[in-house]
């Protein structure tokens, strides 16, 4: 497949700002492979599509403020910091986006806070990621990392065409979220509230939890017209035994796996066994999804509206197949769904 053939037109006022005011009251398009039928749901509702025993799968990751805005050194040019991972606790190392990238050289000196409460020194700049930043900070890890936080934001998606707002610090995050790692939320989730997950409990449907840091293969663009030149950056996940077991249980069981999210579809994919049986693993994936492909594990999933291009609509086209998905990206398109990270979601059976 090509990545022309996952085009299409999206108004940038069809692109959600904000979330629905109660997470579990977005809008829910139910997509059935085996008919080609769409239902127009409200997301609440998606507990009448599963039975006792069956299981949800979430992705337990949670996000961190990675965006931090400073000054560059003698020039006090205004700089963005993306943060993406710690690559060394007490050297204080940190892999990181900087924009504009073409300014910052080895040896540049960053400052942060309007009192210049944090200095940043780059000392790497060839990593496929961007740019490797010594933080220079004398006292306990714990402040460090305290000032780093109070001076970063919450990273929505550059999509969300508004300034960042206290909200979103919580709203950007899902109420299962527990281990912190990611620059990016993993936005199926982000439509199951406490009071949704307790009513699935009551009806006997089990969860798994799996952890995909979502980092930044999750958001890099694609630019090789052929997908199979395309390269994924690894992200780290963690399978445990007890996510194994739970979610194999169902499978021979004949129950429903429904993998919340890309991420956990990644993540499922990224360790099965020649049967088809989800095996523990802890360490990094840069699984790569794409039409055509087998999946081994989830049985169903929840995504919502992805951007054009993305590998994320590339992998749900993987999943519905590729027509279908095409289909009900019209759908939703005429039926006024919205798209993007805070917006609408799909399942799809």
């Amino acid at each position: 497949m090509k990545l022309s053939q996952f085009n299409y037109d999206l108004p940038e006022d069809r692109i959600a700002l904000y979330p629905t005011e109660n997470r579990d009251e977005a809008r829910l398009l139910i997509v059935n492979r085996k008919t080609g039928q769409f239902e127009h749901k409200i997301f609440k509702e998606i507990i009448n599509y599963f039975d006792d025993k069956d299981v949800f799968v979430f992705n337990n990751t949670k996000v961190f403020p990675a965006r931090l805005y400073g000054n560059k050194e003698k020039t006090g040019a205004k700089i963005e910091v993306f943060l993406l991972r710690e690559l060394n606790h007490d050297q204080r190392l940190w892999d990181v986006l900087v924009d504009p990238a073409r300014k910052i050289r080895i040896g540049n000196k960053l400052y942060f806070g309007e009192d210049d409460s944090l200095v940043a020194e780059v000392i790497d700049n060839t990593t496929s990621r961007g740019r490797t930043l010594r933080f220079l900070f004398d006292g306990p890890y714990e402040e460090f990392k305290k000032t780093l936080y109070s001076l970063g934001e919450t990273p929505i998606p550059r999509s969300i065409k508004r300034p960042v707002e206290p909200e979103d610090a919580e709203r950007y995050q899902t109420i299962f979220a527990k281990y912190e790692g990611a620059v990016a939320a993993p936005t199926a989730g982000l439509h199951f509230s406490r009071e949704l997950l307790k009513r699935c409990e009551i009806k006997g449907i089990n969860f798994a939890e799996i952890t995909l840091h979502v980092g930044l293969g999750n958001f890099r663009s694609v630019d090789v017209e052929d997908l199979t030149k395309h390269k994924m950056d690894s992200e780290q996940i963690l399978i445990t035994e007890e996510a194994a077991n739970i979610v194999n249980k169902a499978k021979e069981g004949r129950h429903h796996v429904c993998a919340i999210g890309t991420t956990v579809m990644r993540t499922l994919e990224s360790s099965v066994s020649t049967y088809g049986f989800l095996k523990p693993f802890d360490g990094w994936t840069n699984k790569f999804i794409f039409p055509p492909y087998e999946f081994s594990v989830a049985s169903s999933m929840v995504s919502n509206f992805q951007l054009p291009q993305s590998t994320l609509m590339m992998m749900v086209a993987a999943f519905a197949g590729y027509d279908l998905l095409m289909e009900s990206y019209n759908v939703a398109m005429k039926e006024g769904y919205r798209f993007g990270p805070y917006g609408d979601a799909m399942l799809i059976l």
